[in-house]
């Protein structure tokens, strides 16, 4: 069974970073484009920001563009989600994902294997 395994959530204060990861248990991933999701409490889960197969092409939301930063680590399998200069207002549960369509594709059904969830917490 595909796992994709998610770490790195918690409680920090407004302006405060952290970095979450996510590892697939398939390593034919590495040749798909992966992406972040946020699901706030009560709504419904949107995109945040993607990362082909290679990690040199990245795409985000326009809410986090120039805090929230993408990255791939080919040779440990490994993506990373650097967030900066949280808000209130990323709260919720992050989800990573797998999508055989290649980078950009901002709508979750367009993923095809999903992550638990990580929470992340940030206080005002």
């Amino acid at each position: 069974q595909v796992q994709l395994v998610e770490s790195g959530g918690g409680l920090v204060q407004a302006g405060g970073s952290l970095r979450l990861s996510c590892t697939p248990s398939e390593r034919t991933f590495n040749y798909y484009a992966m992406g972040w999701f946020h699901q706030a409490p009560g709504k419904e889960r949107h995109f945040v920001a993607a990362v082909d197969w290679s990690g040199d092409n990245t795409y985000y939301s326009d809410s986090v563009k120039g805090r929230f930063t993408i990255s791939r680590d080919t040779g440990k399998n490994t993506v990373y989600l650097q967030m900066n200069s949280l808000q209130p207002g990323d709260t919720g549960v992050y989800f990573c994902a797998v999508t055989r369509y290649g980078l950009g594709r901002v709508r979750p059904e367009e993923y095809d294997y999903w992550g638990q969830g990580t929470q992340v917490t940030v206080s005002s």
